[in-house]
């Protein structure tokens, strides 16, 4: 069999992601400390942070909600897609007018992560003498990614959080804010996520990494000056990334064993061939490559005594959620977490058939949690 290509429509760019000059559409930016300090002892020069906005800060800064996005997420949490931004809202289901966390009560706030390709500082960004970092984009950490977030937090005058909610990766990040800011965040959704990044999860990862670390035009990371990008190792991993994604059963009562109609190729593959392409077009594997490290190196716990301990710095009411589905991040890692956060209740479970992507398509049964945690 012959992997699809993701270029079946149009000659791709080196990169999908954004660039000083693009239309920054509703994004903002905020230049990090110079030199920024990494967790790794390294550090970066002329780091940005993009980010988005919605609604008003109060006076006394006290309705201030943090989104956190997962792997291949950005800012744009609520919008159309267009004006400088690849996709529609990612989460206008739960956050917008009318909506759980609607900017009409909430100023809402969405960061593109630390090492991203949608306006902060990532690999395919311009170092301060304007070359592409590329393999020398220094090793990043999710709690670099909040300590950034610290930054902008002081600039936007939020002194304290009301509340920081995210899934997936940005769980994670929602769970560094609240153990390594424990004063600054009132309450958090961690929603399908885990304190310490289990075998199983470090093994998923490897598999894409190494999916793109086999293609040609890889070069070590190098590739920005290339005619070709590593869009065949990017759009594997893609497909390996979504499979884990999704529920064996929902694949199962979705495709079964059927064919494409007019081809010879499983309607499943037909299905993965179609999240590589959109994801190739919009995202760069650079990036990809240093969140998926990221989250593979994610620790609660490092320089914190173990997992355990550093959840008993948490202060604020944490809702802690999993999806019953989810084969990535299966809901014993959340019960741990629920279990070791003193203000944590009990675990709260979210029905889907979905997998892990039930963290953002069961709006509705988040959004009962979110409620629950802004107006207890």
């Amino acid at each position: 069999m012959t992997l699809v290509r993701p270029d079946v429509s149009a000659p791709l760019p080196v990169t999908a992601a954004w660039r000083e000059g693009d239309h920054p559409g509703q994004r903002k930016f905020l230049t990090l400390p110079d030199p920024f300090p990494l967790q790794s002892g390294g550090a970066l020069l002329g780091a940005k942070l993009a980010y988005e906005t919605w609604g008003t800060l109060d006076p006394d800064g006290g309705n201030a909600i943090l989104v956190e996005h997962a792997l291949t997420g950005d800012s744009h949490v609520i919008g159309e897609a267009g004006e400088g931004h690849p996709t529609p809202g990612w989460w206008s289901e739960l956050i917008g007018p009318g909506r759980v966390v609607d900017p009409a009560r909430w100023f809402i706030v969405c960061t593109n992560a630390l090492g991203g390709c949608q306006g902060s500082t990532g690999p395919s960004s311009l170092d301060p003498q304007g070359k592409p970092w590329g393999s020398r984009f220094p090793a990043l950490t999710v709690r670099d990614m909040t300590r950034a977030e610290v930054h902008l937090a002081d600039a936007l005058g939020v002194r304290r959080w009301a509340a920081v909610i995210g899934g997936s990766l940005g769980s994670m990040r929602t769970l560094e804010w609240a153990v390594d800011q424990p004063d600054r965040v009132e309450s958090a959704l961690v929603l399908a996520g885990t304190a310490v990044a289990s075998a199983e999860q470090i093994a998923w990862c490897y598999t894409q990494l190494s999916a793109i670390y086999s293609d040609p035009h890889w070069y070590d990371g190098d590739y920005y000056d290339k005619p070709v990008g590593p869009h065949l190792g990017l759009s594997l991993a893609r497909r390996i990334a979504h499979t884990t994604y999704r529920s064996p059963g929902e694949l199962e009562a979705r495709f079964g064993h059927a064919r494409q109609p007019g081809e010879e190729r499983f309607a499943v593959e037909s299905y993965l061939d179609h999240h590589a392409r959109k994801l190739v077009r919009r995202f760069d594997a650079g990036s990809y490559v240093a969140l998926t490290k990221a989250m593979t190196s994610f620790d609660v716990g490092r320089d914190r005594g173990g997992a355990e301990a550093a959840l008993r710095r948490v202060t604020a009411r944490v809702a802690v959620a999993g999806v019953d589905s989810d084969r990535i991040y299966p809901l014993e890692q959340q019960e741990f977490i629920a279990e070791h956060i003193p203000a944590s209740g009990p675990l709260h479970v979210v029905h889907s058939d979905y997998g892990h992507d039930g963290l953002l398509i069961e709006a509705e049964q988040v959004g009962r949690i979110v409620a629950d945690l802004l107006d207890p």
